[in-house]
């Protein structure tokens, strides 16, 4: 698998110093990363913004369907150490809640799940005792499999964003565009009819217990601007589907395998991922749980007026979860 050759957009040191004093100043006026005040404040705050942070946060435009943003500097040492899990984290990092926060909202609208970390638009992502080889964020000993974001609901986001806090180890963050591969037009005939659902994933307990009966999704989708996918193999009742679908989305998994990179972040590296287009996953590694481990924290985007999904996704339940956006959170 390549190592970083992921598309790398560069801020120069006047507009990372842009965004970084623009999230310290509305933390201090606003005074949480989490509050409703901060939430409503930021897109008065990204007009403000100047054409160069512009330019560098245009939409994904290449068929990778992901880019690196370098240039934002972070310093570990003031971080304090990585916590065992996401709900003790508390206000450390919180600044770079809120570059997430902006970022996110020059792109799009920041979302977050009621029934995912509490409500949060910005989720801490760290390997937590008990949970190594769950296929969640918590994880550390498996391999993460390759997976689209909240694959099993019709509210998913349009970009998933991943800040690095901290990658001692350079731990990869795997990618494979839908865009890269070669896979037969047979095969992407198949994957296009709805033959099996996407279930709830371990992070989601109450949408794992929800009592409406699961319906079938179609796995990739023609638009006009090439293919679209929607995959979560750990989550998807392969038993449940036909010999020629199964087939097919074997042929999938390894040609997602086959272009697949992988980019290890650094402190202050922020991955935009087009969830429409690109699936992600983690490298396994050994978790040592003593202050040093990865620590990323992600944020979720819808874009609107998007025509990257079939209009029949809105008539999914979505297990009962409910999306919240930051605007009327």
């Amino acid at each position: 698998m390549p190592a970083c050759p992921a598309p790398v957009r560069s801020l120069d040191p006047a507009a990372a110093a842009e965004l970084t004093t623009a999230a310290a100043k509305l933390l201090a006026d606003r005074g949480s990363a989490t509050s409703p005040e901060l939430l409503a404040a930021l897109p008065e705050a990204c007009v403000r913004l100047g054409g160069t942070v512009r330019q560098a946060l245009r939409p994904v435009d290449t068929a990778d369907g992901l880019f690196v943003l370098r240039g934002l500097h972070l310093d570990d040492t003031d971080l304090g150490s990585t916590p065992g899990h996401w709900s003790t984290v508390g206000d450390a990092g919180a600044m770079w809640d809120v570059v997430l926060l902006l970022v996110s909202t020059l792109m799009g609208t920041p979302i977050a799940w009621d029934g995912q970390q509490e409500g949060r638009f910005v989720h801490n992502i760290v390997p937590s005792p008990g949970h190594e080889s769950e296929q969640t964020g918590a994880s550390s000993g498996v391999l993460l499999t390759p997976h689209t974001e909240d694959a099993f609901h019709p509210g998913r986001a349009h970009l998933l964003l991943l800040c690095c806090m901290r990658n001692h180890d350079g731990i990869a963050t795997t990618a494979a565009s839908i865009r890269r591969t070669a896979l037969a037009r047979a095969d992407v005939e198949q994957l296009k009819r709805p033959v099996v659902p996407i279930l709830p994933d371990d992070a989601y307990e109450d949408a794992q217990q929800f009592a409406g009966r699961p319906a079938p999704v179609p796995t990739l989708f023609d638009t006009p601007e090439g293919l679209t996918m929607r995959f979560d193999p750990a989550y998807t009742p392969m038993d449940e589907a036909d010999t020629e679908w199964r087939g097919a989305y074997r042929r999938l998994e390894d040609e997602l395998a086959r272009v697949s990179v992988a980019v290890s972040l650094e402190p202050g590296d922020v991955l935009v991922v087009d969830n429409d287009v690109v699936v992600h996953g983690r490298v396994p590694f050994t978790a040592r749980y003593d202050g040093t481990d990865r620590w990323l924290k992600r944020a979720s985007v819808r874009v609107e007026g998007r025509s990257t999904r079939p209009a029949a996704e809105a008539a999914e339940h979505g297990y009962g979860q409910e999306a919240l956006t930051a605007w009327n959170s």
